[in-house]
């Protein structure tokens, strides 16, 4: 049996694709441009509403062109995908001129902080006939992906529990945008987990969930949460996140186990963010390897590498005409179980997520 847990990003045999980027912000230059030079992916140009902002981003990368405007970027024959960076406040108005211009197109996660608006943008590159995907690259981390390698291989057996616990301190004035929304961690940071115990276990039957914020915190929306996700069968997950843990004892795991063994994971960006360390998992099949766990370190770590997934994912798509794994369509049943879990939290009880409509 081999031991390769299979979590590298599958590419597809056209990889230079011109792709243009709106935003320069620090997600652009932690994540996106170091992913893509390391995968050797092409960046036609870049444009942000502060160009000197994105001159410099371009400088640093060697983007060749900085362009002027959003109209000017899809006006460039030379720019095939859109990657969109910005707030989703803005997403749904880009979204219309990049899909008028026919161009295939990764959005920013959230697709949209309201769930209608949401289902407006997937109709909108649905009636361009382009591929849209949402950059839920959370999918691509190395201990979510050799998870779903376990998991299909039937090593763990029947999945019976699973546990994301998160207890890290999270300084939101570095996004001063996020100060003011409703709605924090869950729409902003949990949705990661959610859509990667999606990609792992599918879709929720209920969900139960309570937030809460911290004394004197400066944000607005939630920055603790207790989610717990309720399948038809024997399984449960459970996702727990604190953003105000003041100790040096941080820490941010997961935890699958099943009927015939288990994996156990360590996120290792959120350790010491934004510098981070590489990732872990410690694996054991009874199945396979009766009485031997393995350890595994990863060489890399969910930012910058995982953003290479859903980019990479998305050309594939382009070249062999299907959809993308986070394409619209799935990512709205991501958006129902963060809206499920905010209907559960204002009203108390467990909802299910095809309530939310």
């Amino acid at each position: 049996m081999s031991l390769d847990l299979d979590y590298r990003p599958k590419l597809g045999k056209k990889q230079d694709y011109g792709i243009g980027i709106i935003g320069a912000g620090a997600i652009v230059n932690v994540a996106h441009l170091p992913a893509y030079r390391k995968a050797g992916f092409h960046v036609a140009g870049i444009t942000d509403l502060d160009q000197n902002r994105a001159a410099e981003t371009a400088r640093q990368f060697n983007v060749p062109n900085v362009y002027p405007s959003v109209e000017a970027l899809l006006n460039d024959p030379a720019v095939e995908v859109v990657d969109i960076a910005v707030p989703p406040w803005h997403q749904l108005e880009l979204v219309k001129q990049v899909t008028a211009a026919g161009k295939h197109l990764l959005c920013q996660k959230p697709l949209s902080n309201d769930y209608t608006e949401a289902v407006a943008i997937v109709e909108m590159g649905e009636a361009a006939g382009v591929k849209l995907a949402v950059n839920q690259q959370m999918r691509w981390d190395q201990v979510i992906r050799a998870s779903r390698t376990l998991l299909d291989r039937g090593w763990l057996g029947e999945p019976v529990s699973a546990t994301i616990d998160v207890s890290i301190l999270t300084d939101f004035r570095a996004w001063p945008w996020l100060l003011e929304v409703e709605g924090l961690d869950l729409m902003y940071h949990s949705i990661h987990y959610f859509d990667s115990f999606r990609s792992l276990f599918g879709q929720p039957e209920r969900v139960w969930s309570s937030g809460s914020t911290y004394p004197g915190q400066p944000a607005k929306g939630e920055t603790r949460t207790l989610t717990v996700f309720e399948y038809t069968d024997s399984f449960r997950a459970l996702i727990s996140t604190n953003h105000n843990n003041q100790s040096d004892d941080v820490y941010a795991t997961i935890r699958v186990d099943g009927t015939e063994g288990y994996a156990a994971g360590t996120f290792g960006l959120l350790y010491n963010y934004p510098h981070g360390r590489p990732d872990t998992l410690t694996f054991c099949s009874r199945k396979v390897y009766p009485h031997i766990s393995f350890d595994h370190r990863f060489e890399e770590m969910w930012v910058p590498d995982s953003f290479i997934g859903p980019m990479g994912e998305l050309m594939v798509a382009i070249e062999q005409d299907r959809a993308p794994e986070t394409n619209g369509r799935d990512n709205l049943q991501t958006l129902q179980l963060v809206h499920a879990a905010y209907r559960s939290m204002a009203e108390h009880r467990a909802v299910s997520p095809g309530e939310i409509k």
